[in-house]
């Protein structure tokens, strides 16, 4: 999975997680066991910290395969809510009858919780995409990707309303061991994908289109985008290749936990 995204929205993210993280500095981190192995693959999930509500137990390897079987699909949308394109793809998949797990950066769930609250309420899954979408976190200390991942999920359940995140992405693939088990640890399953659309860099609703339709013999788990840019491409090739999905025998469901 290659890391994405340029280093301007990037900046944005991370200048605007500032605030949230000189506020979070004053509690308490939690923390989990990691591997001591290299690579960003490795298996096995720690336990929940003491006196942490007891989550439900999921695995630590990145998952990739569908719920729904051979034939599933799983959509993943990334980096919002976004008041203006957000909106627009619920719409789009109700008008579909799709539903898809949608990766939250935690400062655009906390200014957009009506958003979140909408797509919770629409029958999507909600994924922890961290605080501030530092695709280089995998480098950074252990505190700091608790700060990330464990900031994101307050501030998304928080949003929500109280319903909690079921995955969670690394932003631009940046997993580690102990990030893993850390989200495993809080029963957010580690998320991958097989078809990276690259709608970030626009290269037209086509291109896109072509891409899914290539490459989704290799892997079920397809990567859209909802913020981070302008994303009427985005729009219009999901309007495309969901009914050429359908049409081709395959359902749409969530990545397995």
């Amino acid at each position: 999975m290659a890391k994405h995204k340029g280093r301007a929205w990037h900046s944005k993210m991370f200048a605007a997680a500032l605030g949230v993280t000189a506020l979070a500095a004053a509690a308490s981190m939690w923390t989990a066991q990691a591997d001591t192995a290299p690579g960003r693959q490795q298996s096995g999930a720690s336990a929940p910290a003491a006196g942490e509500r007891r989550m439900e137990k999921v695995a630590a390897e990145i998952a990739h395969a569908s719920e729904s079987g051979p034939r599933g699909v799983n959509i993943t949308i990334d980096d919002g809510p976004d008041p203006v394109w957000t909106p627009q793809v619920l719409r789009l998949l109700k008008d579909e009858g799709v539903k898809a797990t949608f990766c939250m950066v935690g400062t655009q769930a906390a200014a957009h919780p009506d958003l979140v609250e909408k797509v919770v309420a629409d029958g999507h899954r909600l994924c922890n995409h961290t605080v501030s979408h530092d695709t280089a976190m995998d480098t950074k200390s252990e505190a700091y990707q608790s700060q990330q991942i464990l900031d994101a999920e307050r501030m998304i359940t928080k949003a929500s309303g109280g319903v909690r995140s079921q995955y969670y992405r690394a932003p631009g693939g940046a997993f580690t061991p102990y990030s893993r088990h850390l989200a495993a640890s809080h029963g957010m399953r580690p998320l991958g994908w097989n078809v990276d659309t690259k709608d970030f860099q626009h290269p037209g609703a086509d291109t896109m289109v072509a891409t899914v339709k290539r490459e989704i013999a290799n892997g079920p788990t397809v990567l859209f985008h909802d913020a981070g840019g302008e994303r009427s491409q985005t729009l219009a090739a999901l309007r495309e290749v969901l009914p050429w999905l359908k049409e081709q025998g395959y359902v749409f469901g969530f990545p397995v936990r």
